[in-house]
């Protein structure tokens, strides 16, 4: 998956790949690290997103397609709820002051700044709206 995270990765191919039950390899994914595979996939497809951004002039869209989205719409709205960021802030913030990072190795560069998806980011939308919500509601009176 980390090799190839452009690629789909059904819970079906991955447990097929690895000679055990789709049930069996879920819960053992998660086990070994935390998350279910499909948060896994989005972590690593958003970490290459973040890198391209930073490292090249790339178009968004083709940023998009070739870390595995099949839309920019989609691409961009989870991005922005997994990083807090749209993919072009992202970029500017790299641009901001590129010296200041040429000395981290690139490795140490990534896992700073890997998100982590200990939720659906499903859930995490829907946690967000109702505490607008909420907010709302206390200020109406």
């Amino acid at each position: 998956m980390d090799a190839a995270s452009h690629e789909q990765w059904p819970v079906r191919r991955l447990a097929r790949v690895s000679s055990i039950s789709e049930a069996h390899f879920a819960r053992s994914f998660r086990q070994a690290f935390g998350v279910p595979p499909h948060r896994y996939l989005l972590t690593r497809r958003i970490e290459r997103a973040v890198a391209l951004l930073r490292e090249t002039d790339l178009p968004i869209i083709d940023i998009a397609f070739q870390t595995g989205w099949k839309s920019l719409g989609t691409f961009g709205r989870i991005f922005r709820d997994i990083t807090g960021a749209a993919p072009g802030s992202v970029r500017e913030q790299g641009r901001d002051d590129p010296d200041e990072l040429a000395a981290v190795p690139a490795c140490v560069l990534r896992a700073a700044h890997r998100p982590h998806l200990t939720m659906a980011v499903s859930e995490k939308r829907r946690r967000t709206t109702a505490g607008i919500k909420r907010a709302k509601d206390k200020e109406d009176p």
